[in-house]
Parts: structure tokens; sequence; C-alpha cells
């Protein structure tokens, strides 16, 4: 009865096209309030239309749970209220005479129409909630742009209200997500696209990556306007494409001169300026704004009046100042800085040739391509063949046509005057970048030749010298350097303990011993360690000698050897290993080393003298209490194993070593009076105790 109630339901018309026939029968001879009436009453419970809805969700879930009768009863029990009270007397009296026929009636009652009529008028007001919960999210927001309305029908009745509430939400949810993704690229892109308030040019790639556009635009100029100056390179047919790449080099000029640069951060006073207004006004008076402007001059303009000619264009070789700070800035974050100075200096070799060959070939013109034998005939690539003398003139190798006229003879003298100045001081600079970079390298073969002349006057054995020769050849090799301490002693002590706390904090962070202490003690000791290789079969220490360094291994392996002969390897130790720290804290003679400690390998080892950290401890008490403690645990195992095992003397080994008395032995001894049993138990529990 139920589905044929929805389908009834969703066959009902509005009312506004409902007629007075359509009407309650039983109301016909009544006062009833019009169609207009009736809508201005509902207009004026709009704002219950809330409890509204839930009185009726109460109705439909009455309507799953009982029979069709049953709903029935409670539509004609509940009446709607803008239904007069006495249609259920008329209902009921007719129900009693009529109950079968009526039934099927009754789904024509006027009672259902107004449940219809109700419920639409709920979606209704669902739907304006609905719209004006969009309009409201559509105001707050900025720039977004408006939501095409999608026409959305009526929902039917037998759609239940957690599935209608569902709907709405993912409604609402794609709603606000088409609009993030309209909205959300747009403004991320141009928060992302927007320039920093300042710009730190030491440490900013993304500046130095802006430095290598503005070099490109600065080297396209630089090259190739002697080039469109002189050689007929430029016509009617590809002058647009240079005027294009022209317009583009003077873009990347305009933004470096508007945009970049006067963000730059500068140092006034030991403080970095980082204020927008004070950055645009030390970039302002500066020299570089000036340059910066100059090649900027739109000398262009004379294109109208004399022509498209590259002259016009000259100025935009003033920019070199950003050539220059690119060169700077890009040798600076380079791990060998000496190849691109030897790049640089060949560049700029080659771009004296190149503009030799322009002004060869323009001398050419001037007096008569082919003329006369010096000057260039007309034959093959124009460039490649003027490059070819320039580079035969400069470098003076000879061999080129003797100049006849007198211009040509000047000419010729100032080419070689010029070559010669300039190719002696491009020969310099090379021997400068070439001798800084193999300084090191020198300085290392001077000091291994200085050893082996030493070793040699004072006849030292071959094999010794073996080992010393390997010694400075791999620490060389491992670390470009024979000590490391002389190359961080000429920095500040901050910037040494930056360093140390980078290469070595980790490795000392895992010693046992210093777990606990003061941080600020950890950060002296790693000033304070020193370095030191080991080659292959090297004793680090041996048994019995009087200890004064603790060793933390860095790179490498150790073995500790024992035994009867003293060859035994008892443990390996590899990098991270901390040995020798018991004879930094001990005293009275407990500072000798228990076992031979050989490098398994070459070995790098970190290395702290026992003067040295006693120095520190003087600064941190608290500390040194702390490693004290730790020092007599230490110690008391030590002598627990020394008691394990005694060391034996040459003629022990002939007899074997006596054994100890048992404890309850012992005391039987020493009681001289009656032994009882109880004190013999006694004594038994209390070595069962100790052991």
């Amino acid at each position: 009865m139920l589905k044929s109630l929805t389908i009834k339901f969703n066959k009902v018309k509005p009312m506004e096209e409902r007629t007075e026939k359509e009407s309650c029968p039983d109301l016909s001879n009544q006062s009833q309030p019009s169609i207009v009436q009736r809508e201005n009453q509902r207009e004026k419970e709009s704002l219950g239309s809330r409890r509204t809805s839930v009185t009726f969700e109460k109705s439909l879930s009455k309507e799953d749970n009982g029979t069709g009768e049953n709903s029935l009863r409670g539509f004609t029990t509940n009446p709607d209220p803008e239904c007069p009270a006495e249609l259920t007397g008329t209902m009921s009296e007719m129900e009693k005479e009529k109950p079968v026929s009526f039934k099927t009636k009754v789904l024509e009652a006027p009672i259902i129409n107004e449940y219809t009529d109700a419920h639409l008028h709920n979606l209704v007001e669902r739907m304006r909630e609905r719209t004006a919960f969009y309009k409201k999210t559509l105001t707050e927001e900025e720039n977004v742009p408006e939501l095409e309305t999608s026409s959305h029908t009526a929902k039917p009745t037998d759609v239940s209200p957690k599935e209608e509430d569902n709907s709405k939400l993912k409604e609402h949810h794609h709603g606000t997500l088409s609009c993030k993704l309209q909205r959300l690229p747009v403004k991320e892109y141009l928060r992302r696209m927007r320039l920093p308030r300042s710009i730190d040019s030491y440490t900013d790639r993304v500046y130095l990556l802006w430095l290598l556009l503005v070099t490109i635009a600065y080297n396209w100029n630089c090259w190739l306007l002697p080039v469109r100056l002189v050689f007929p390179c430029q016509t009617p047919d590809n002058r647009s494409y240079w005027i294009i790449t022209d317009i583009i080099c003077d873009i990347i000029y305009l933004g470096d001169m508007l945009l970049i640069q006067p963000r730059l951060q500068f140092v006034r006073g030991g403080e970095i300026i980082v204020d927008s207004n004070e950055l645009k006004r030390h970039y302002r008076s500066s020299t570089k704004f000036q340059m910066d402007v100059a090649s900027l001059l739109p000398f262009e303009i004379l294109y109208i009046f004399f022509g498209v000619n590259p002259i016009f264009r000259t100025n935009r070789v003033l920019k070199y100042t950003s050539f220059f700070e690119f060169n700077h800035h890009l040798e600076s974050i380079m791990d060998k800085a000496y190849v691109y100075r030897v790049i640089r200096t060949t560049g700029y070799l080659l771009f004296l040739l190149h503009i030799n060959a322009c002004i060869y070939y323009w001398a050419s013109d001037y007096e008569g391509i082919g003329s006369t034998r010096w000057v260039y005939n007309g034959e093959g690539n124009k460039y490649l063949r003027c490059f070819y003398w320039a580079v035969r003139t400069l470098i003076t190798i000879g061999g080129l046509p003797e100049p006849q006229t007198s211009f040509e003879i000047v000419f010729q003298l100032l080419n070689f005057f010029s070559g010669v100045f300039v190719f002696s001081s491009l020969i310099g600079q090379m021997r400068d970048v070439i001798g800084a970079a193999t300084a090191n390298q020198n300085n290392f073969q001077a000091c291994m030749d200085n050893i082996i002349a030493y070793m040699n006057k004072y006849s030292i054995p071959q094999s010794v010298q073996f080992r010393v020769r390997t010694w400075l050849e791999y620490t060389w090799n491992s670390q470009r350097i024979l000590d490391e301490s002389d190359l961080l002693e000429n920095l500040p002590t901050v910037m040494q303990l930056s360093i140390a706390i980078d290469i070595n904090f980790s490795i000392i962070n895992k010693v046992e011993l210093f777990k606990g202490c003061d941080t600020q003690m950890i950060y002296d000791l790693l000033l304070r360690l020193k370095s030191i290789i080991y080659l292959p079969g090297d004793f680090v220490c041996k048994k019995g000698e009087i200890g004064k360094e603790m060793y933390i291994i860095k790179h490498g392996e150790v073995q500790v050897l024992g035994g009867p002969d003293g060859t035994q390897v008892l443990v390996t130790l590899k990098a991270g290993a901390v040995f020798g720290e018991i004879s930094l804290l001990a005293k009275e003679g407990g500072n000798r080393r228990t076992a031979d400690v050989v490098a398994h390998g070459f070995a790098n080892l970190l290395t702290l003298d026992k003067k040295t950290l006693q120095e520190i401890l003087l600064h941190y008490p608290a500390s040194k209490k702390l490693l004290m403690r730790k020092a007599k645990v230490l110690l008391s195992q030590k002598g627990k194993t020394a008691q394990a095992t005694p060391p034996r003397t040459r003629p022990a080994f002939l007899f074997p070593p006596k054994e100890e008395t048992p404890r309850m032995l012992k005391i039987l001894l020493e009681n001289t009076g009656k032994v009882d049993l109880g004190r013999l138990l006694k004594g038994k529990r209390q070595q069962t105790s100790e052991k």
C-alpha cells in the first residue's frame, strides 16, 4: 500500500494547478480557505519548516514500520492543521458505513494531497536553504568564478531523509571542490612566481641561474654585434629574426634592472640590510645602476632615420658587471674552480681572435676584397678564413703575405703590437691559474723530496723508507693534504667548530665514556682531536707501555692481539669503536696498556691525549665527576679480568699455578675452636651467594 501511496504522491499536481473539484468533498458546504490564503499561511509558517520536516520524517518512519491501514489511521488521527477539525468525524462515520470501498477513495482524499503539498514545500525550502548557502560561500570567497547553476529536479518522496542529507553533502563537497580547482592553481602559481622582498646573492641559487640568463644575453651582444656590423650576415630576409632576439635580450636586461637588482642585500656597518626601500636606494646610488641605464638607452629609435644598423646597439656591451658577478659566484661554489678559470681564460683568447677576425674583414672590405695579396680574396667561408688569419697574426706564427699599401702596413704593425701585449697578459694569467691549481701538489712533492733526501743522508734502511713513502702517498691520495689541522688553523674558532661537528660529532657521540657529559665539553674535544693514519701492520699501542692517548676509529679496522705468544686476534674493532680511554682517567700506575693493538689495513684514527683532556675538564667539574665514576667502573672490571687471568712469568711455565683455597675451607681453618654444622652451612651459603 505504501508503494501505491508513493506513486500517487508523485502524480499529484502542485497546489497552484488544482481546481475546486479536487478539494475535500466534505468541506464543500463549509467556509474553506482559498488557495491564495493557504499559500499565505504557508509563507507565514515558513519559519517552522524545519520542525515540519522532522514531523514528516517521523510519519514516514511510522509508515515504514506499520501496515497500510495503520499508516492511514495515522493520517486521520493526526490531521494537518490546515484542514478543519470536522474532517475527522466525517471520515470516521464514512469508514464505518463503507470500510472497504472508502479505502480506495482515501488515496484521492485532500489529506493525501495536503501531505504531498507540505512535502514538496519542504523540498523547496531545503533547496532555497542550499541556494542561500552557495550564495553566501561565493560572496565570502574572493576571485572565484561564478558557478553555473544546474537544473535540479524535485526529489521523489520515496527518498529517505538520510539519503537526501548525504546527497546534499556530496553536492556541497563537489561544489567546493570545483571552486578550489578553479581558484587554487592560479593563486598558487602567482604566489610561487612572486619575487622575495630581498635576495641573498651569495647563497641563492635561483639568483645564480638568473645571472646565467643575463650572461647569455650579454654574450649574444658581445659576440654577434661585431659580426652583424662587419660581415654581410644580416639581410632583409632574416632581419626579423635578429630583431626578435634583440628584443628578448633587452627584456632580460630590463627585468634585471627593475626586478632583481633592487632586491639584492648588502652589508652596511656589519649589518645585512633587507629593507626594500633601503635596497632600492642603495642600487640607484651605485655605479652599477648607471651602467645598466646606459646599456638600455633606446638608440634603436635611430633605425627610423638611418635604417637597421647594429652599431646603435653597441651600448648593450656596458652591462659587463653582471658577467663578472656571475663568474665570481660560480667560482665560489665549484669544487674545482681552477677548471672554470682555465675555460674562462681560453674564452677571453677566443674573443680577442674573434674581434681581430672581424677587424681584418673590415680592413679587407675597405681596401677592396681581392684587390691585393694581403686582403681577403673572397673565397671560401668568410668568417673561417678571417679567423685563421687572425690566429696566425696574433700568435705571430708567420707565413702570411706581406702588406703592400700604407694602410696595410699600419694595420699589421698595430696588430702585432696588440698581439704581443694581449698574449703576454693571457699567458701570465694562464700560468697563475695553473700554478694555483697545482700549488698543494707542488708543496706535497717538495715535502716528500725533502724527507727522502733526509733519509738517504742518514742511511735509513730501505724498508723504513718504503713505509714512509707509502704513508705519504696514501695520506695525499686520501685527503689531499698531509695535516688537516694546518688547513683549518687560519679559520676562526666558530668555523673550525662547525666543520669539526659536521665531520666527527657523529663518531664521538657514540663513545660510551662521554655519554651524559656537557655538550660544550664535547665541542671542545672535537677541536682538540687529531687525525693519524696508520699503515697495515703498524702498532697503535703495545702491551705494557704507558697510555697517554685514547683512540677513535674514523676509517678502517684495528685488531686486538693476545694469547700466550701475543699473536692471537682477540677482537677486531671497526669504524666508530673506541679503545684506550681507561688510560686517560686512571691514576697511580693504572694507565698501562693491557694488549697490543695493530692496524688491519690502512686505518685513520682520531686521537685525544691525556693532557688535553685534563685541561678541558678543569672548566667542567660536573662532567669530570661523571667521567671519574665511569672510570672506576671500568677499572674494577679491568681488575676482575686481570685476577681471572694473572700474568705469567717465565719460570711459571714449568709449574702449574696453585689453585685458590675454597672459601668454606678457609673458614674452617680460621676457626680454632669446635666447628659446628651450622657454621659450615652458613659458610656454604655465603660462598654460593658470592658466586
